[in-house]
């Protein structure tokens, strides 16, 4: 029984390393995949850290960028309030001359003219306006377009 009780204990032993020998197979094909895993997550953080440094400089372009634009925005905004203003001031202006312009041009032409032909029923007719009142009444509308500087529009 000796023998046999060191036959059973050998075997149990053989069996048990070829059993140790079969896991340690697993882990060195589990440790080959996690160094291949290794090296791609390597190659993927380099990738990552050049695509963030490329991020990183663009970016930096465009804060430039849009400090420029904002400086030149804001002064092509300045410059088209002022052309707005000049040009409501010069609207006004053109609005005035134009009425005076109306008013010379009535009261150059004599009223006879102003009016349409009255049909032949009988209606009384106004008087006509004098050449001569026409011409003060001109010369009167242009006296009124006097500028503040003293030269007339």
């Amino acid at each position: 029984m000796n023998h046999s009780l060191g036959i059973a204990i050998e075997s149990l032993v053989a069996v048990l390393l070829i059993v140790t020998i079969g896991y340690c197979i697993l882990l060195n094909s589990r440790l080959k995949r996690l160094k291949a895993d290794e090296q791609s997550l390597k190659a993927t953080i380099g990738e990552l850290i050049t695509v963030t440094e490329i991020a990183e400089r663009a970016i930096g372009g465009l804060k430039h960028t849009v400090r420029d634009v904002n400086e030149h925005l804001g002064s092509q905004i300045a410059l088209a309030t002022s052309l707005a203003e000049q040009l409501k001031g010069q609207l006004s202006e053109s609005d005035n001359v134009v009425r005076r312009l109306s008013r010379i041009a009535s009261a150059a032409r004599p009223l006879a003219d102003v009016q349409p032909e009255a049909p032949l029923q009988a209606q009384p007719q106004p008087p006509k306006i004098s050449a001569a009142r026409a011409n003060a009444a001109a010369a009167q509308a242009f006296a009124e377009r006097r500028r503040p500087d003293g030269i007339a529009a």
